[in-house]
């Protein structure tokens, strides 16, 4: 099979892939070449895809191992590592929207997914975009000064920080039974497929920096958070029917928009992939348990 790739922005962020049937067997060849086209990309768009939950766990396996989940009570039928996102009414009138606001995926994990992948079940007439900020960029236009003053840094990621600007969904109780221990992270990372710096930030989890004190910590993940998301580094998807969309969550930070009307259901499927542990081991990166003992 051979495939048509089209970026989607000037800078890089987001490419469209089109003339792959991801119901069918795909070679190493093609393999090897769709994650070189990631590393260079971000996010890659997938149209005219009709996935069952078991294909699509096939084809987001070609870019590695699933990753298990937080939440095991939203599964999807037909496959234990999917799980079904979507508008949820959790008061008369009041609905919660899974992703709104700027975060990278699981940072509260020891070895965060290396990738998230969403794909298409039901979507509103209209709105409901996702918006994909390039974490890269935004570290190379940083001031020198800044750069010098965030090496070296690190933050601790829970399931959800005290400063979190947007309360977070309950664990079921099997959820929370698997829930790891918080973990620490650098601010500023590599990416080991590209090479490049990037800012590893997640307001919805991260709790604290290291040696700081919590409001001095909060204040500069404000101000870096608010150069990261600026327009200029941003790729916002559309979404169409027969979308698989998949990112690099250590290259970009991504947000769901709910500016639809909640009468109207959103509703995709999503799966993670695994990340190489030994990559976060080989920064120095330990689980606060791991620490302690």
């Amino acid at each position: 099979m051979s495939y048509t790739i089209t970026p989607m922005t000037s800078h890089q962020t987001g490419a469209e892939i089109r003339g792959l049937d991801l119901t069918r067997p795909v070679d190493a060849e093609l393999k090897t070449r769709l994650n070189r086209d990631f590393a260079k990309y971000h996010v890659l768009v997938f149209r005219d895809q009709k996935l069952s939950a078991a294909q699509f766990a096939a084809a987001g396996e070609l870019f590695g191992p699933l990753h298990s989940q937080h939440h095991k009570d939203i599964r999807a039928l037909g496959h234990p590592e999917v799980s079904e996102i979507r508008n949820t009414e959790v008061a008369p009138g009041k609905y919660m929207i899974a992703g709104e606001s700027f975060h990278t995926d699981h940072s509260n994990h020891p070895c965060p997914p290396r990738a998230t992948s969403l794909h298409t079940v039901t979507l509103p007439s209209r709105g409901g975009d996702t918006q994909f900020v390039n974490v890269h960029l935004a570290y190379d236009e940083l001031p020198d000064e800044m750069k010098h003053r965030i090496e070296g840094l690190k933050a601790v990621h829970a399931f959800e920080s005290r400063y979190t600007p947007r309360k977070m969904r309950e664990l079921s109780p099997e959820s929370r039974k698997a829930l790891p221990p918080p973990a620490i992270h650098p601010l500023v990372r590599t990416h080991p497929d590209n090479g490049r710096k990037f800012l590893y930030m997640n307001p919805v989890r991260m709790d604290s920096i290291l040696g700081m004190e919590d409001g001095a910590a909060m204040a500069l993940l404000r101000e870096l958070m608010a150069h990261a998301t600026q327009q200029k580094y941003e790729y916002r998807h559309k979404w169409l029917m027969g979308d698989m969309v998949i990112w690099d969550n250590r290259s970009v930070m991504h947000q769901a928009n709910g500016d639809y009307d909640m009468k109207e259901v959103r509703h995709l499927y999503r799966i993670m992939i695994q990340d190489d542990p030994a990559l976060w081991t080989a920064e120095g990166e330990k689980t606060l348990a791991v620490m302690a003992a």
